[in-house]
């Protein structure tokens, strides 16, 4: 089994989780898309939505997130003896969806300061060019994903855009609170595959800073917070990454990255 992933993609996070929760081996293969690695064409033939990550066993190929994690799920129950009484619930899965369902993508870009999210996205729109020269044949769906590049910084202009990102994000944590308050995880007492989809949301408050106004302002969101980030799945998938000093270890490796390449125009 093979998942093309990255640190940065909080979908991964998720699939990552999933797997070590559930003691899956697998091979991984790191894209990194603030680098544009995953407009390669190599990985984007593939997978010309460019997004991550991208699962594979054997000629199944997976791309939904939602889907991977389920399917996991079965490997983990089958490889146990398992029957299917004990795949989530349909209140997990509910879960799973609604927590999915918040496209952290213009609340994520929001939060970043222009200068750095400007240059970014530059960079980007040279690889993807640099990429079409390349190769005649995928033109359409790069120029498709350049389109995409342009018209995301155009919604950015727009408050209603973020507002909307925001209140999604706001509605989930609060029902989050209040699920929390009468249990350990969202669920009960185990942490399951709902919790799986969720810390990765709460790493990437963090990562942006914004652990005080969204996480330690509901008190059981705080104390479940602190908790899950003891385990070991969240220590090996995010901890190792973006904890405290790694935050800026990691960043600003790819700043740098960017910044050389784009002084030399080596896209």
């Amino acid at each position: 089994m093979q998942l093309y992933h990255h640190p940065y993609s909080l979908d991964s996070q998720k699939v990552r989780i999933a797997l070590e929760e559930k003691n899956i081996d697998y091979t991984s293969f790191h894209v990194n898309p603030i680098t544009g690695k995953n407009f390669e064409s190599r990985f984007f033939r593939k997978n010309p939505s460019a997004k991550l990550p991208v699962f594979q066993n054997g000629s199944h190929i997976f791309y939904d997130t939602i889907e991977i994690i389920q399917y996991i799920e079965r490997i983990a129950m089958v490889s146990s003896g398992f029957d299917e009484s004990t795949l989530s619930s349909g209140e997990i899965v509910e879960w799973m969806y609604e927590i999915q369902r918040w496209n952290p993508k213009f609340f994520t870009l929001s939060n970043i300061p222009p200068k750095y999210r400007l240059s970014v996205s530059k960079f980007l729109r040279g690889v993807i060019i640099a990429r079409m020269a390349e190769c005649p044949e995928l033109a359409s769906s790069y120029h498709l994903k350049l389109k995409e590049a342009y018209e995301t910084e155009d919604k950015l202009r727009d408050p209603q855009v973020i507002v909307r990102s925001e209140e999604q994000l706001e509605r989930i944590l609060d029902e989050a609170e209040r699920k929390l308050s009468e249990r350990k995880y969202l669920i009960g007492e185990e942490f399951t595959l709902a919790d799986v989809v969720f810390v990765p949301v709460l790493s990437r408050l963090a990562v942006l800073n914004l652990e005080e106004k969204y996480i330690e302002t509901r008190p059981n969101l705080n104390e479940y917070w602190n908790l899950v980030q003891t385990r070991p799945s969240y220590k090996k998938v995010i901890g190792r990454y973006f904890h405290g000093w790694r935050k800026h270890r990691t960043l600003l490796k790819t700043w740098y990255f960017v910044q050389i390449r784009s002084l030399l125009k080596q896209y």
